[in-house]
């Protein structure tokens, strides 16, 4: 699929993909994007390491749980634990983290409406990450 051209449809598997992310990496986070249409892009990601607060301004994120457990942090709100068969939710603009990982892999489904711009990652506090520190992305060539 090149960047110019809109799937119709696709049929992906989630769990083969989520397997093959690396067991380890030099990022906070590793994903492989299935879609990126302007509307919305669907991924599947996979946390190394604790998230420092941040958000995103370009779209609203839903992530489901496949497997793991971690506590998330949603602004100035107390930490939620979440786990497998979870669906988190929250608008663009809204300040996350995770601020730790009680149970490995921590492997989220996510669904960003509209697209979410790879490099769309704001951190609360200087120093704390970039982009490039962030995230590894990987992307589907065609859907299965």
């Amino acid at each position: 699929m090149s960047d110019d051209t809109l799937t119709a449809h696709g049929v992906f598997d989630v769990a083969e993909h989520a397997a093959r992310l690396p067991e380890t990496s030099d990022t906070m986070v590793a994903d492989h994007r299935f879609t990126d249409d302007p509307a919305a892009s669907a991924r599947v990601f996979r946390v190394y390491s604790p998230t420092p607060p941040h958000s995103h301004a370009s779209c609203d994120e839903y992530l489901y749980v496949l497997s793991g457990r971690c506590r998330m942090k949603f602004g100035d709100e107390a930490p939620v634990e979440v786990g497998p068969g979870k669906l988190v939710f929250f608008k663009r603009g809204v300040v996350h983290s995770v601020p730790e990982i009680l149970e490995e892999p921590m492997v989220f489904l996510s669904v960003d409406t509209p697209r979410r711009e790879p490099r769309d990652i704001r951190f609360v506090h200087d120093g704390t990450g970039t982009p490039d520190t962030f995230m590894r992305q990987s992307r589907s060539a065609s859907p299965e």
